[in-house]
């Protein structure tokens, strides 16, 4: 049976590996069928919705189905909305098949259908050939940052990130040999972000690069808050006068989890300041695997660039026509996104019904997530406003501490590992994504269904109680 032995230096040189060493033993025990005191585990450290049961939006596999296989459509099998949009794609293929190469940027059909889409959801002007399909929203990133990849003055570039953040865009800016510049999250106000901080990590960064971009992830990953206008238009203010590219993160855009809380897209908020601000180069990211579509197998994403240099769309071609594009049946799924059944259409009724379910179900279980931890000792959490995670700070007994240190464990690390072997419980150390020091957190992943919500929050209770009665010798209830 699995065991965690490992060493600090192992964990610093592989971020993450003891946790997913640790899983991944799990996994092969409940194969043999050790005996566990769970049946199975849950992955709750990625944002992989369908993989914990979310189901797919019937819409999207329906044409994702008829572009692969044109001789179903008009056989009566699937809606006319889904035929139809399944010849639009296959017309603009070569050779009218999705087993063709893409075009460089993306499908172009689909392109246009982006900039619609945006005038309508948020009420900006989009032109499309600023619009690029890629493998999702990392994919685009690195795309993007290696083009802003230079060197000035014998200084390297740097690109402003949030801690706590995504992970995948450290690695991606390190990767790149770009300079990663940490500006901290105000935990203490809502994760807001706080211009004095954004001003400290600048000027700190001002000696070793040349600060070039600020990333921004709205709604937050992972830490579920969402941006007030008036942070966004001092953010917007701070950049203007540093001279910062904006990339815009906005991939959890439709997963609002309450009522009180609206995302506006940045794009919007530069136009509503006007000149000089709504001429600041600005890049957003949408992606088809995160949200309430999941398809994160799929693999598909899109950026639209605005104001950006001449120079720059050319590069970006450039890049895109040596990088793997994203496959034509998943840019089909995108499609769909950007281009849902209207309310004339056989398919909006079902459509819609599923939208609502997912969506809800994300809005009660965030609830009862809140509910649980409200009245247990050592964890406590912001509001979860939006996206699909779960980030509590966890105050930790010293005894815990103590005994993380003697296994060569960080604190949150130790956390974790317990939670996953006493039930199957599978989430991320808060180190893994940044955090202040002297500061523990975990991400744990929500999911669509309340009432697997209700049962997995159950098991994490009856656990988190147990742990700290162990290590504090009481418990309040």
């Amino acid at each position: 049976m699995v065991t965690l032995q490992i060493r600090s230096e192992d964990r610093e040189n592989e971020s993450g590996s003891s946790i997913r060493r640790l899983s991944a033993g799990i996994e092969e025990d409940i194969d043999q069928e050790y005996d566990k005191p769970f049946e199975n585990m849950l992955r709750l450290n990625m944002g992989d919705a369908q993989s914990v049961g979310q189901p797919p939006i019937n819409f999207l596999r329906q044409v994702m189905t008829l572009v692969a296989y044109p001789e179903l459509i008009h056989k009566g099998i699937f809606p006319e909305d889904a035929n139809i949009r399944a010849e639009n794609i296959l017309k603009n293929c070569a050779g009218g098949s999705v087993g063709s190469y893409s075009e460089v940027c993306g499908i172009k059909i689909i392109r246009r259908q982006i900039a619609k889409f945006i005038e309508e959801i948020d009420g900006v002007e989009s032109q499309w050939e600023n619009c690029y399909i890629g493998q999702g929203a990392g994919d685009m990133m690195k795309i993007f940052l290696a083009v802003i990849k230079f060197n000035e003055n014998g200084l390297k570039a740097g690109v402003l990130t949030p801690v706590p953040g995504c992970t995948s865009y450290s690695m991606i800016i390190e990767g790149l040999d770009l300079q990663k510049i940490d500006y901290y999250l105000d935990e203490d106000n809502e994760w807001s972000i706080n211009i004095n901080e954004l001003q400290r990590a600048v000027d700190d960064a001002k000696t070793v690069c040349n600060p070039r971009a600020i990333v921004l992830i709205n709604p937050g990953n992972p830490t579920g808050h969402i941006l007030t206008v008036e942070n966004m238009e001092a953010i917007v203010n701070f950049a203007f006068k540093e001279n910062l590219i904006i990339i815009a993160d906005e991939v959890y855009r439709t997963n609002i989890l309450k009522a009180n809380c609206n995302f506006i897209p940045f794009r919007r908020i530069l136009k509503e300041m006007d000149k000089p601000y709504s001429k600041m180069e600005l890049v957003t990211l949408m992606s088809m695997s995160d949200g309430i579509y999941a398809e994160n197998g799929s693999r598909c994403g899109f950026c639209e660039i605005i104001n950006l240099d001449p120079e720059i769309p050319p590069m970006i071609y450039r890049l895109l026509s040596i990088s793997p594009p994203a496959c034509n049946i998943a840019q089909a799924a995108l499609y769909c996104l950007v281009n849902p059944p209207k309310p004339d259409e056989p398919s909006y009724e079902e459509y819609h019904n599923e939208i609502f379910r997912i969506t809800d179900g994300f809005k009660a279980s965030a609830s009862l997530v809140e509910k649980t931890i409200k009245n247990l000792e050592g964890i406590k959490c912001n509001p979860l406003e939006g996206g699909i995670f779960f980030y509590p700070r966890l105050s930790l007994p010293e005894n815990a501490v103590e005994k993380a240190k003697q296994l060569g464990l960080l604190p949150d690390e130790f956390y974790v590992s317990q939670l996953l072997q006493d039930t199957g419980i599978c989430v991320v150390p808060g180190y893994e994504l940044g955090q202040k020091q002297g500061t523990y957190h975990m991400r744990m992943t929500l999911i669509s269904d309340p009432e697997r919500e209700r049962i997995i929050m159950q098991r994490f209770k009856t656990f988190h109680m147990e742990f700290m009665k162990k290590y504090t010798g009481f418990v309040k209830t």
